[in-house]
């Protein structure tokens, strides 16, 4: 692994912040001061920063299922509850990848591993990532087909996205649609559907992927298994 990318992994500083430090001179491997940043760093190799010797955390990957009124992130100013106490206190330095807005539910994915939460979030890589989402007024194929032809949102072309109409509640005048996206923009979901008319009451995520929330409870998470990290990581 290249000597910036472990450092960035080990939680030293972000690779380019990690180039400054091994070019200053402050980072040895096996006691030798290292300024090629193409250097490879292997398992055995001793690594200090300032003298600091630096571990490589072992990456660690979770599935939460992410209850209204909580944070996706590591910490919050205003005190309130992110996601990260939901979880054990670990070793590792754990962060979610992406985010769901608080009053959003459902599926969120955390890890240590910077590579792999790149690989999920960009936007080229066309993971599906399935909501549902119960909005107010009546869902049709007339109202809904926008979703399906690319929209422009605050001037950013957005994907074409698939649905599926779940359920009409004409007395209360609104409707429950699966939406399947491709992307993860701020507020994706909840723009799509007020650009038509159909502003979000509640949203969920139910699938990232090959990732389901099966029977996780709220609030709950699991790790994943060593197939679904390799799978996920394939689909990219």
């Amino acid at each position: 692994m290249r000597i910036n990318k472990y450092l960035a992994h080990a939680g030293v500083a972000s690779r380019r912040k990690s180039e400054a430090l091994i070019l200053a001179g402050k980072v040895r491997i096996n006691g030798t001061v290292i300024t090629d940043l193409a250097f490879q760093v292997s398992e055995a190799d001793s690594v200090t920063v300032d003298e600091q010797s630096v571990y490589q955390e072992e990456f660690v990957y979770y599935v939460l299922n992410k209850p209204r009124g909580v944070i996706s992130s590591v910490k919050d100013e205003k005190g309130r509850q992110t996601v990260l106490d939901l979880l054990p206190m670990t070793k590792e330095r754990i962060y979610p990848v992406g985010r769901l807005d608080w009053d959003t539910t459902g599926l969120l994915l955390l890890t240590n591993d910077g590579e792999f939460a790149q690989q999920m979030m960009h936007p080229s890589h066309q993971i599906d990532k399935v909501y549902v989402a119960k909005v107010a007024g009546i869902a049709t194929k007339e109202n809904l087909r926008p979703l399906t032809r690319g929209m422009i949102l605050d001037k950013q072309k957005i994907s074409p996205a698939s649905y599926k109409i779940l359920e009409i509640e004409k007395t209360q005048s609104r409707s429950s649609v699966e939406l399947t996206i491709h992307e993860g923009h701020n507020h994706q979901v909840k723009r799509m559907f007020e650009e038509i008319g159909l502003p979000v009451q509640k949203l969920k995520r139910i699938q990232f992927g090959v990732l389901t929330l099966d029977n996780l409870p709220l609030g709950r998470y699991r790790e994943l298994t060593a197939k679904e990290v390799k799978t996920l990581k394939e689909m990219t």
